[in-house]
């Protein structure tokens, strides 16, 4: 199966990393894990790297050097909170000093060092997500993955939410939230590599409804485009405006099925469109007239 998949690829396996995720790659049984980075050792030439995802309690100096050993680049921590207090609350079994002590550690083995946080879990809300990210910002991560919480049947999360006691963030609430990420981490040049789950028929079928979108990610950058737009021409007094930007970018300012250029039209907005493709991802200059 992997040899028809790097065939499949063929020259893009050198922009392409071997990952495991999906679970906490450390914690599992030694020798499994072993067999899993053995099973990856003949394709090493052919691939950019191996990235990992695991806990931050499941770190220390013994796995780090096999680690190494093998051929892993990339360790991504699935920190979800830098709040003790929501992390106690959620049953993580790891502190935020955990988190800062497997940080400092992957770093000084050389390792590219990722970060990974939950947003809306029980006993969070927006401050204090929004505070995990900027410990996040002054940690220094390669790249980070923002994952909004969706709430799984059968699971105590479940159980909380039917019961009152947990109230999960509303998906308008959880966009506002999000585009506020994407910008935060864009301006201190973080990568921000995943935004959302992703997709699964599983997914779908063991999640409660209204709390899981397919392209939660475009939500967000429209989001993100239609209040720095506003923003942008607030003291305007002439509603007829020219907007440049990156053509890539065109999409995200529009908004899905255009519902940011509805929404602006409704206001009373004229917009006229040309393109810079030196501007970044998310830049834009708005002028009147």
């Amino acid at each position: 199966m992997l040899d028809r998949a790097v065939s499949d690829l063929g020259d893009r396996t050198r922009f392409a990393e071997i990952a495991f995720f999906g679970g906490s790659f450390t914690a599992i049984d030694r020798d499994y894990m072993r067999a899993l980075l053995e099973a990856a050792q003949p394709y090493l030439d052919r691939f950019s790297g191996i990235r990992i995802s695991t806990r931050p309690d499941a770190i220390d100096e013994e796995v780090l050097a096999l680690l190494k050993l093998c051929g892993v680049t990339s360790i991504e921590l699935g920190a979800q909170s830098m709040d003790d207090a929501v992390l106690k609350a959620n049953d993580r079994g790891h502190t935020s000093s955990d988190v800062e002590t497997a940080f400092a550690l992957i770093r000084s083995f050389g390792f590219s060092a990722g970060l990974q946080m939950m947003t809306g879990l029980y006993m969070s809300d927006p401050q204090r997500d929004y505070q995990t990210a900027l410990e996040f910002v002054r940690l220094r991560p390669d790249t980070v993955r923002v994952y909004p919480t969706v709430i799984l049947r059968g699971t105590h999360l479940e159980e909380l939410y039917l019961s009152g006691e947990f109230k999960p963030y509303s998906l308008e609430e959880s966009v506002e939230l999000c585009s506020r990420l994407i910008k935060l981490f864009d301006d201190e040049g973080i990568p921000l590599i995943r935004l959302g789950l992703h997709y699964s028929d599983s997914l779908i079928q063991n999640s409660l409804g209204g709390y899981y979108h397919p392209a939660f990610r475009e939500l967000c950058e429209s989001k993100l485009f239609f209040d720095s737009f506003l923003e942008k021409t607030r003291d305007f007094t002439d509603k007829k405006v020219t907007v440049t930007l990156n053509r890539r970018s065109l999409s995200k300012f529009l908004g899905q099925k255009k519902s940011n250029l509805i929404r602006l039209s409704g206001l009373g907005y004229e917009i006229k469109l040309q393109y810079e493709d030196s501007l970044g991802k998310y830049e834009f200059i708005v002028k009147q007239g």
